[in-house]
C-alpha cells in the first residue's frame, strides 16, 4: 500500500476545513490543520507536507506572508484559496510563490482535483518531457534555460521565477513557434483538462514577461501572443 499523502491546510473558517478534509480524506489524504498564518508557518517548518492550501485572508499572518515564509525553504506545491478575483490578487499570490488559486465559493471536488493535479507535478507524474528536461540546456539570443540548474539567465543575469512560470517558459521554449491555446497549457502545465482558470495562464504569461523584461525586452518579446488563439515562443532570427 502507498503511503499516505499529508496536505496542510490553513484556513480560518472551521466550516471550510471541515469541509475540505472530509473530502480530502475520502481520497486517502492525510489532513493537518491550522486556523491561523502563524501556527500554520510552525507547521509548515516542522513537517514534511506533500501539499499545502491556504488562504488568502488569515488573522496573525496574512496568506501572502505565509506563502513567502514557506517559500524561503520549502519546494511543496501551494494552492491558495482567496475570496478576492481580481487580477492583483493573483499576481501577488503567484508572486509570492503559490501554484495555482481557487476563488471562494468553490466545489469541494474542484479543490480535489487540482490537489490532484498539482501533486502530480510536483511528483513527476505526466511532467513536461522529464528525460528530456534533464539533460537539455535551451540556448536563445539573450536567454538561456538550464534545467540540469533549473536556472533562467536572461542576458547573463540569473532571474527568479516560481516553479510554475519556469515549467511554463521551458515548455514554451521547448515547443518553439507552436501556438497554444490557452485550454493546452493548462492541459501541459498545470494538468487541468476539464476545469481551470483560463486567466491563470494569462496572468503567469504577464509575470514571465515582466520578469523577463526587466533584463532584456528582447527576450520578454520571445513569449508571444497569437490573438484570438492563445500563446508561442518566437524567436526573432535577425
Amino acid at each position: 500500500m502507498e503511503d499516505q499523502q499529508t496536505i496542510l491546510i490553513i484556513e480560518d473558517e472551521e466550516r471550510i476545513r471541515r469541509l475540505l478534509t472530509m473530502y480530502l480524506e475520502r481520497d486517502n489524504f492525510k489532513i493537518a490543520e491550522a486556523d491561523n498564518g502563524e501556527d500554520g508557518v510552525a507547521l509548515a517548518e516542522e513537517n514534511d507536507y506533500d501539499l499545502v492550501i491556504l488562504d488568502l485572508m488569515l488573522p496573525t499572518l496574512d496568506g501572502i506572508s505565509v506563502c513567502k515564509q514557506i517559500r524561503k525553504n520549502q519546494t511543496m506545491p501551494i494552492l491558495m484559496l482567496t475570496a478576492k478575483g481580481e487580477e492583483s490578487d493573483r499576481i501577488e499570490g503567484f508572486e509570492a510563490g503559490a501554484d495555482d488559486y481557487v476563488v471562494k465559493p468553490f466545489s469541494p471536488r474542484e479543490v480535489v482535483l487540482r490537489v490532484k493535479a498539482l501533486l502530480r507535478r510536483s511528483q513527476g507524474v505526466g511532467q513536461l518531457d522529464q528525460s528530456s528536461m534533464s539533460n537539455s540546456v535551451l540556448i536563445f539570443k539573450q536567454l538561456k534555460i538550464d534545467s540540469n540548474a533549473h536556472r533562467v539567465t536572461v542576458a547573463g543575469k540569473d532571474i527568479t521565477l516560481t516553479p510554475k512560470e519556469y515549467e511554463l517558459l521551458y515548455f514554451l521554449a521547448s515547443h518553439q513557434d507552436h501556438v497554444f491555446e490557452r485550454e493546452s497549457l493548462l492541459k501541459e502545465v498545470w494538468q487541468y483538462e476539464f476545469f481551470g482558470d483560463l486567466r491563470t495562464v494569462d496572468t503567469h504569461i504577464k509575470r514571465l514577461r515582466e520578469k523577463l523584461g526587466k533584463a532584456s525586452e528582447e527576450a520578454a518579446q520571445m513569449i508571444a501572443t497569437v490573438w484570438g488563439v492563445g500563446y508561442k515562443f518566437e524567436v526573432d532570427d535577425d
